[in-house]
């Protein structure tokens, strides 16, 4: 991220007025790692005198190598100062329930983080279902959470899903839009009606098709709970293995749904990241891959 000065300022007014998601704390974070320069030059002190015409520069803290995953069911493939990026594993839970004290995404990250720090901590960003694997992302403070979350939209260049579903979908691609709401025992489903629900629109595309199954990409232009699986029932071709939505066939053991790429642009350093997950292997085996 590179910043131009415009008037004569002390460099710690100058990023307290640009970083407006940052806290004075988190400021004096990077200049303590050498993550400020000024013309190209690392600069650490926080009452440092810009001049018009300079140009101000963050750079990426330099990233932690991959891991080995923390543990069974999650992968990390990206991180750094300010954000973690994994694939998940059917089966494991995203974040915790009230019923239960199991294994979750949520709390094998956090374990990592305070390995390297007691006082650090993690914020999910979004959730994927127990049974949906695939690509997420995970925020190492409440700003970057913040920041993360009210950019989803515009920021969020990619948020691409593979989706087993029954049948043939005719046509083979196109747009699904409604209004998604949620009932008291937890079903979400679609109304025409602005006024009783929120915007969801989903885009599929018909990659391969037999007598009995379809598998699909789809993307998502807004990220609503249970919306692809809501969409994929209203369609007339559920995802399989998606008892609660209306599938009949279950050839996956487990929901046909898999995150399969999520690319976003960075809160901090405007650097475009771009992940991919490998498509399950059980998804194209029902095509006799």
């Amino acid at each position: 991220m590179k910043l131009q000065v415009t008037e004569e300022i002390e460099l710690m007014v100058f990023l307290l007025s640009k970083l407006t998601h940052h806290s004075r704390t988190n400021i004096k974070s990077l200049l303590r790692d050498g993550q400020i320069h000024v013309d190209g030059r690392s600069v650490t002190q926080f009452n440092h005198r810009l001049a018009a015409g300079q140009t101000v520069e963050i750079s990426p803290k330099k990233s932690v190598k991959p891991a080995q995953r923390p543990t069974k069911g999650i992968r990390i493939l990206f991180e750094d100062a300010y954000l973690i990026i994994v694939e998940k594993e059917a089966g494991l839970l995203s974040i915790a329930t009230d019923k239960g004290d199991e294994p979750t995404a949520y709390r094998m990250l956090s374990e990592h983080v305070k390995t390297q720090d007691p006082k650090n901590k993690i914020f999910i960003v979004h959730r994927l279902d127990r049974d949906t694997s695939g690509v997420m992302v995970f925020a190492k403070s409440e700003d970057i959470k913040n920041k993360l979350q009210s950019t989803w939209g515009p920021d969020t260049k990619e948020r691409t899903y593979i989706a087993l579903v029954e049948g043939k979908p005719n046509p083979p691609q196109g747009t699904i839009r409604s209004y998604l709401q949620e009932s008291k025992a937890t079903i979400v489903y679609s109304s025409k009606n602005p006024e009783r629900g929120q915007l969801a629109i989903t885009h599929y595309e018909t990659l391969q098709s037999n007598a009995h199954f379809s598998l699909l990409k789809v993307e998502l232009e807004t990220g609503r709970k249970n919306q692809i699986r809501v969409h994929m029932q209203d369609l007339g071709h559920s995802v399989v293995g998606d008892k609660k939505y209306g599938s009949s066939q279950n050839p996956l053991h487990r929901l046909g749904l898999h995150a399969w790429v999520l690319g976003l642009t960075h809160p901090v350093t405007n650097n475009y990241l771009r992940y991919e997950s490998k498509i399950p292997a059980k998804f194209l085996g029902v095509f006799g891959k």
